[in-house]
């Protein structure tokens, strides 16, 4: 089960890792917004993590099953137990995605092109750094294409092979034939998770205007 905060996180940061993607491949005047949605990136995946200290239990990664030999399990498909949260290997997913998205976006404050865009922290570190970045920021486009085809893969995969839609519980909250009533998305954790999305939303803006 997903609560609210967390459903608008998954599909914000999507919009926003696509528009990155699709904005540096433009260039041009494009790549204004390119900085402008890897910073949006940082400002989510600060909320994620926030959220995934305090919020709701299944948004929590004290909820993440990540125990090797739970996960090998999974993958080998030896579990036909249905998750209310992350399965093991979902689990393994959001920790790749997450942390993988982090190190870009942090890789891009410090980048250049050496012409006529820079990273907004770029002024702060020797060329050396600024260099050293621009190649992470660069190699890790790469990477961040083979996550996000994975993901996808498997959401096709589970729908195909387990019959199981992991779209729709992301839109609409719950998953098909489970319920869990002491994972709490009332008004109140709505609420209060929106306020803090919101903060840290006003923080990217403020800090890009």
């Amino acid at each position: 089960m997903w609560d609210l905060p967390t459903r608008v996180f998954h599909w914000t940061l999507a919009s926003c890792v696509v528009g990155a993607i699709v904005t540096a491949q433009i260039g041009g005047h494009w790549i204004d917004w390119h900085l402008r949605l890897g910073v949006a990136t940082l400002a989510l995946l600060a909320f994620r993590l926030v959220w995934g200290l305090v919020g709701p239990r299944y948004a929590r990664f004290s909820a993440l099953l990540l125990k090797p030999s739970t996960v090998v399990a999974d993958f080998r498909g030896r579990s036909a137990t249905r998750h209310v949260g992350h399965s093991p290997s979902g689990s393994l997913a959001v920790v790749c995605m997450l942390g993988v998205l982090a190190i870009q976006a942090t890789a891009g404050l410090f980048s250049s092109d050496s012409i006529s865009t820079e990273g907004p922290l770029a002024h702060l570190v020797g060329e050396a750094s600024i260099e050293w970045a621009t190649w992470l920021h660069l190699k890790l486009q790469w990477v961040i294409y083979v996550v996000i085809g994975l993901h996808l893969l498997a959401i096709v995969a589970y729908l195909v092979i387990k019959k199981e839609n992991l779209v729709t519980p992301m839109l609409g909250g719950f998953k098909a034939d489970l319920r869990a009533p002491h994972a709490a998305d009332s008004w109140a954790t709505r609420l209060a998770g929106l306020l803090l999305l919101t903060a840290f939303g006003a923080a990217a803006f403020w800090w890009l205007r």
